[in-house]
C-alpha cells in the first residue's frame, strides 16, 4: 500500500486518539504539506520539535494499528466488496451455482472481518 495512503488511513482511524496539539501540528505538516520549518514558525516550536512530534504521532498510530487492526480490517472488507462488485458485473457469464458459492464465500469473509 502507498505510504501516503496508509498514513491517511491511520489518521482517519486513530487521529482522534491524538491530543489536540498533536493533531493540529500533524495535520499542518502531513495534510496541509507545510515544511517542518513553516510549522515550527507557525506553532512557535523548534523545527526538531515538529519533526519529533510528527514521528511520535506516526509511531503512536502504528502502535494502535498493531493492536486493533482497524485499517487492515477496513482494507480486507473493501477488497471483498470490490470482488463482489466485479462478480456481479460479470454475473451473466457465470453458472448460478458458482455465482452463489462465490457470493457466499465473500459475504462470509466480510462478516468475519466485522
Amino acid at each position: 500500500m502507498d505510504e501516503v495512503l496508509r498514513q491517511s488511513l491511520l489518521y482517519d482511524f486513530y487521529g482522534e486518539l491524538l491530543t489536540e496539539h498533536q493533531r493540529t501540528v500533524y495535520e499542518a505538516v502531513v495534510q496541509d504539506d507545510l515544511s517542518y520549518s513553516e510549522a515550527a514558525e507557525m506553532f512557535d516550536i523548534s523545527r526538531q520539535g515538529v519533526h519529533d512530534l510528527v514521528k511520535r504521532c506516526e509511531k503512536q498510530m502504528e502502535e494502535y494499528e498493531s493492536r486493533l487492526h482497524l485499517v487492515e480490517r477496513f482494507q480486507n472488507i473493501r477488497e471483498s466488496v470490490l470482488k463482489l462488485q466485479e462478480l456481479s458485473a460479470d454475473a451473466s457469464g457465470i453458472d448460478k451455482t458458482d455465482f452463489a458459492h462465490q457470493v457466499s464465500e465473500l459475504s462470509e469473509r466480510i462478516l468475519e472481518e466485522l
